[in-house]
């Protein structure tokens, strides 16, 4: 099976056991069912906010250790420099 495949399988999974509590179908076990109604409704949007902030936390981790990459540094500084000189053939000040 592949990797998709068994990522729809697992949210299709969880979607439905949400859905199945939600609706009070199944029962949270070891949880009141007054808190269950409480947190119940919200737990898609703190799903959603706590994503949101892994993003931005992997993606600010990416750029604060960029320069540990020294190969794609070197290639990065490459193709500005590159891109410089094109532009600078073209009568474009760069600098």
């Amino acid at each position: 099976m592949a990797r998709a495949h068994r990522v729809a399988f697992l949210l299709s999974f969880i979607t439905a056991a949400y859905l199945l509590t939600f609706f009070q179908v199944l029962s949270v076990p070891l949880v009141d069912d007054k808190v269950a109604q409480e947190v119940l409704p919200v737990l898609p949007w703190w799903l959603l906010v706590s994503f949101g902030s892994y993003c931005l936390w992997s993606l600010g981790w990416g750029v604060f250790t960029f320069r540990d990459c020294p190969d794609a540094y070197t290639e990065l500084l490459g193709e500005v420099s590159e891109a410089k000189n094109d532009l600078r053939a073209k009568g474009v000040t760069v600098d």
